[in-house]
Protein backbone atom coordinates (compact mmCIF):
# COMPACT_ATOMS: atom_id res chain seq x y z
CA UNK A 1 0.00 0.00 0.00
CA UNK A 2 1.23 3.21 -1.22
CA UNK A 3 0.94 6.65 0.72
CA UNK A 4 0.06 9.68 -1.55
CA UNK A 5 0.65 13.44 -0.67
CA UNK A 6 -1.27 15.82 -2.96
CA UNK A 7 -0.98 19.23 -3.80
CA UNK A 8 -3.97 20.77 -4.91
CA UNK A 9 -5.09 24.00 -6.47
CA UNK A 10 -8.57 25.02 -6.95
CA UNK A 11 -11.18 27.29 -8.11
CA UNK A 12 -14.04 26.96 -5.52
CA UNK A 13 -17.02 29.12 -7.37
CA UNK A 14 -18.12 25.74 -8.80
CA UNK A 15 -18.07 23.37 -5.87
CA UNK A 16 -19.66 23.32 -2.70
CA UNK A 17 -16.81 22.77 -0.53
CA UNK A 18 -14.03 20.40 0.31
CA UNK A 19 -15.98 17.57 1.77
CA UNK A 20 -17.85 15.06 0.31
CA UNK A 21 -21.82 16.36 0.78
CA UNK A 22 -24.73 13.79 -1.02
CA UNK A 23 -25.83 15.18 -4.28
CA UNK A 24 -23.56 18.13 -4.56
CA UNK A 25 -20.12 18.66 -6.48
CA UNK A 26 -17.14 18.93 -3.50
CA UNK A 27 -13.41 19.11 -4.30
CA UNK A 28 -13.18 15.36 -2.00
CA UNK A 29 -15.94 14.01 -4.13
CA UNK A 30 -14.58 14.23 -7.39
CA UNK A 31 -11.02 12.76 -6.09
CA UNK A 32 -12.59 10.13 -4.33
CA UNK A 33 -14.44 8.92 -7.79
CA UNK A 34 -11.20 8.98 -9.59
CA UNK A 35 -9.04 6.70 -6.80
CA UNK A 36 -12.48 4.69 -6.54
CA UNK A 37 -11.71 3.88 -10.33
CA UNK A 38 -8.35 3.47 -9.95
CA UNK A 39 -8.63 0.79 -7.10
CA UNK A 40 -11.92 -0.63 -8.43
CA UNK A 41 -13.23 0.02 -4.72
CA UNK A 42 -14.38 2.60 -2.58
CA UNK A 43 -11.44 5.32 -1.68
CA UNK A 44 -10.88 8.21 1.24
CA UNK A 45 -8.86 11.14 0.35
CA UNK A 46 -8.27 13.03 3.55
CA UNK A 47 -7.65 16.61 3.24
CA UNK A 48 -5.77 19.21 5.60
CA UNK A 49 -9.41 20.88 6.57
CA UNK A 50 -12.58 21.59 4.84
CA UNK A 51 -12.95 25.05 2.92
CA UNK A 52 -16.60 25.93 2.94
CA UNK A 53 -18.32 26.63 -0.52
CA UNK A 54 -16.85 29.02 -3.10
CA UNK A 55 -13.09 29.13 -1.29
CA UNK A 56 -10.37 29.08 -3.51
CA UNK A 57 -6.71 27.04 -2.53
CA UNK A 58 -3.82 27.66 -3.61
CA UNK A 59 -1.96 24.70 -2.03
CA UNK A 60 -4.68 22.58 -0.61
CA UNK A 61 -2.79 19.07 0.90
CA UNK A 62 -4.46 15.71 0.92
CA UNK A 63 -3.42 12.05 1.09
CA UNK A 64 -4.44 9.09 -0.25
CA UNK A 65 -3.48 4.93 0.38
CA UNK A 66 -3.76 3.22 -2.96
CA UNK A 67 -1.86 -0.11 -4.39
CA UNK A 68 -2.07 0.65 -7.83
CA UNK A 69 1.93 0.96 -9.21
CA UNK A 70 1.03 4.21 -11.46
CA UNK A 71 4.44 6.12 -11.11
CA UNK A 72 3.61 9.50 -9.52
CA UNK A 73 4.11 11.61 -12.72
CA UNK A 74 1.70 9.42 -14.44
CA UNK A 75 -0.56 9.25 -11.72
CA UNK A 76 -0.86 13.11 -11.61
CA UNK A 77 -1.21 13.15 -15.47
CA UNK A 78 -4.21 10.71 -15.14
CA UNK A 79 -5.64 12.70 -12.05
CA UNK A 80 -5.41 16.16 -14.38
CA UNK A 81 -6.84 14.78 -17.10
CA UNK A 82 -10.09 13.26 -15.30
CA UNK A 83 -10.84 16.41 -12.93
CA UNK A 84 -12.86 19.33 -13.59
CA UNK A 85 -11.02 22.30 -15.10
CA UNK A 86 -11.35 24.36 -11.56
CA UNK A 87 -9.12 21.56 -9.81
CA UNK A 88 -5.49 20.55 -10.47
CA UNK A 89 -2.99 18.35 -9.19
CA UNK A 90 0.33 20.38 -8.34
CA UNK A 91 1.78 17.68 -7.33
CA UNK A 92 2.28 14.07 -5.69
CA UNK A 93 5.08 12.24 -3.67
CA UNK A 94 5.21 9.29 -1.80
CA UNK A 95 5.18 10.10 2.22
CA UNK A 96 5.49 7.53 4.89
CA UNK A 97 1.93 5.43 5.88
CA UNK A 98 0.97 6.82 8.51
CA UNK A 99 1.56 10.63 7.06
CA UNK A 100 -1.88 12.51 8.13
CA UNK A 101 -2.69 16.04 6.07
CA UNK A 102 -4.82 17.57 9.02
CA UNK A 103 -3.23 16.02 12.41
CA UNK A 104 0.40 16.84 10.96
CA UNK A 105 -0.21 19.86 10.00
CA UNK A 106 1.48 22.56 12.25
CA UNK A 107 -0.94 25.94 11.14
CA UNK A 108 -1.94 27.18 7.84
CA UNK A 109 -2.09 30.38 6.31
CA UNK A 110 -4.90 32.05 4.31
CA UNK A 111 -5.60 34.96 2.56
CA UNK A 112 -8.51 37.61 1.82
CA UNK A 113 -8.74 39.94 -0.64
CA UNK A 114 -10.79 42.76 -1.28
CA UNK A 115 -10.66 45.30 -3.93
CA UNK A 116 -10.98 48.62 -3.15
CA UNK A 117 -11.77 51.00 -6.24
CA UNK A 118 -14.67 51.30 -7.96
CA UNK A 119 -14.13 49.10 -11.17
CA UNK A 120 -13.99 45.35 -10.59
CA UNK A 121 -13.39 44.01 -13.69
CA UNK A 122 -15.19 40.99 -14.39
CA UNK A 123 -12.15 38.82 -15.06
CA UNK A 124 -11.64 39.12 -11.41
CA UNK A 125 -14.86 38.94 -9.78
CA UNK A 126 -14.95 35.75 -9.06
CA UNK A 127 -11.58 35.84 -6.68
CA UNK A 128 -12.40 38.95 -4.71
CA UNK A 129 -14.76 40.55 -2.48
CA UNK A 130 -15.79 44.09 -4.23
CA UNK A 131 -15.78 46.57 -1.22
CA UNK A 132 -15.20 50.13 -3.19
CA UNK A 133 -17.29 52.10 -0.23
CA UNK A 134 -15.55 54.54 2.00
CA UNK A 135 -13.35 53.15 4.74
CA UNK A 136 -10.06 53.87 6.74
CA UNK A 137 -6.96 51.30 5.49
CA UNK A 138 -4.95 52.46 8.73
CA UNK A 139 -7.70 51.20 11.09
CA UNK A 140 -8.49 48.09 8.79
CA UNK A 141 -4.48 46.78 9.65
CA UNK A 142 -4.15 48.24 13.33
CA UNK A 143 -7.48 45.89 14.40
CA UNK A 144 -5.61 43.03 12.20
CA UNK A 145 -2.92 43.22 14.82
CA UNK A 146 -5.65 42.60 17.44
CA UNK A 147 -5.81 38.50 16.66
CA UNK A 148 -2.24 37.96 17.31
CA UNK A 149 -2.02 35.18 19.87
CA UNK A 150 -4.33 32.90 21.94
CA UNK A 151 -7.87 33.58 21.63
CA UNK A 152 -11.56 32.53 22.29
CA UNK A 153 -12.76 32.61 18.73
CA UNK A 154 -16.02 31.37 19.71
CA UNK A 155 -17.70 34.88 18.32
CA UNK A 156 -16.26 34.58 15.15
CA UNK A 157 -17.61 31.12 14.76
CA UNK A 158 -20.24 29.84 12.40
CA UNK A 159 -22.90 27.52 14.03
CA UNK A 160 -21.80 23.94 13.36
CA UNK A 161 -22.98 19.77 15.35
CA UNK A 162 -18.89 19.64 16.64
CA UNK A 163 -19.21 22.79 18.56
CA UNK A 164 -20.44 21.39 21.57
CA UNK A 165 -20.56 23.04 24.57
CA UNK A 166 -17.28 21.53 26.02
CA UNK A 167 -15.79 21.97 22.97
CA UNK A 168 -12.32 24.58 22.85
CA UNK A 169 -12.84 27.41 20.81
CA UNK A 170 -9.16 28.80 21.60
CA UNK A 171 -6.95 29.59 18.85
CA UNK A 172 -3.55 30.31 18.60
CA UNK A 173 -2.71 33.25 15.81
CA UNK A 174 0.70 33.68 14.82
CA UNK A 175 0.11 36.35 12.03
CA UNK A 176 -2.40 38.69 11.52
CA UNK A 177 -1.83 42.08 8.95
CA UNK A 178 -2.78 43.90 5.92
CA UNK A 179 -1.46 45.54 3.40
CA UNK A 180 -2.78 47.66 0.33
CA UNK A 181 -1.24 46.94 -2.88
CA UNK A 182 -2.92 49.76 -5.37
CA UNK A 183 -6.76 48.68 -5.59
CA UNK A 184 -6.04 45.46 -3.56
CA UNK A 185 -6.60 45.36 0.65
CA UNK A 186 -4.78 41.82 1.42
CA UNK A 187 -5.52 40.29 4.74
CA UNK A 188 -3.23 37.42 5.89
CA UNK A 189 -3.56 35.45 8.58
CA UNK A 190 -1.64 32.46 9.32
CA UNK A 191 -3.00 30.31 12.55
CA UNK A 192 -2.67 27.14 14.08
CA UNK A 193 -6.05 25.61 13.55
CA UNK A 194 -9.41 27.99 12.25
CA UNK A 195 -13.02 27.42 13.13
CA UNK A 196 -15.81 27.32 11.11
CA UNK A 197 -15.89 30.60 8.65
CA UNK A 198 -13.58 31.77 11.27
CA UNK A 199 -10.90 33.92 8.75
CA UNK A 200 -14.82 35.53 6.76
CA UNK A 201 -15.88 36.57 9.98
CA UNK A 202 -12.24 38.17 10.80
CA UNK A 203 -12.66 39.56 7.64
CA UNK A 204 -16.24 40.69 7.85
CA UNK A 205 -15.24 42.47 11.56
CA UNK A 206 -12.00 44.54 9.86
CA UNK A 207 -14.00 46.15 7.60
CA UNK A 208 -16.75 47.09 9.93
CA UNK A 209 -13.65 48.22 11.71
CA UNK A 210 -12.79 49.58 9.00
CA UNK A 211 -15.80 52.16 8.75
CA UNK A 212 -15.87 52.80 12.55
CA UNK A 213 -18.55 50.76 12.97
CA UNK A 214 -16.93 48.73 15.67
CA UNK A 215 -13.93 49.85 17.96
CA UNK A 216 -10.46 47.98 18.81
CA UNK A 217 -12.20 47.70 22.04
CA UNK A 218 -15.51 45.86 20.75
CA UNK A 219 -13.13 43.83 19.19
CA UNK A 220 -11.12 42.80 21.81
CA UNK A 221 -14.31 42.14 23.86
CA UNK A 222 -15.68 39.62 20.84
CA UNK A 223 -12.55 37.46 21.59
CA UNK A 224 -13.37 36.77 25.44
CA UNK A 225 -17.18 36.64 24.75
CA UNK A 226 -19.39 34.22 25.95
CA UNK A 227 -21.68 32.19 23.76
CA UNK A 228 -24.44 33.60 21.72
CA UNK A 229 -22.42 36.85 21.20
CA UNK A 230 -21.32 36.64 17.36
CA UNK A 231 -19.36 38.71 15.10
CA UNK A 232 -20.24 41.00 12.30
CA UNK A 233 -21.99 39.84 9.18
CA UNK A 234 -19.35 37.24 7.26
CA UNK A 235 -17.08 39.08 3.94
CA UNK A 236 -18.36 36.81 1.35
CA UNK A 237 -16.42 33.17 0.53
CA UNK A 238 -15.23 34.24 -2.88
CA UNK A 239 -12.45 36.79 -1.37
CA UNK A 240 -10.67 33.92 0.44
CA UNK A 241 -7.60 31.60 -0.34
CA UNK A 242 -5.95 28.58 1.33
CA UNK A 243 -2.28 29.45 0.91
CA UNK A 244 -0.18 26.88 2.25
CA UNK A 245 -0.55 24.52 5.24
CA UNK A 246 2.94 24.20 7.26
CA UNK A 247 4.23 21.16 8.33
Amino acid sequence: MRRIRLTIAYDGTEFHGWQVQPGLATIQQHLEEIFADLEHKPVHVAGSGRTDAGVHALAQIAAVSIQNPLPLYNLRKVLNRSLPPGIRILACEEVQPEFHPRFDATGKTYEYRIWRKEVLSPFEQRYLHHHPYPMSDEKFCSAARLFVGDHNFTAFAASDDRYAQSHNMVRRIYFSEATREGGLLIYRVKGKGFLKHMVRNIAGTLIEAAKSNVSEDQIRWMLTAPRGVKAVPTAPAKGLFLIQVHY
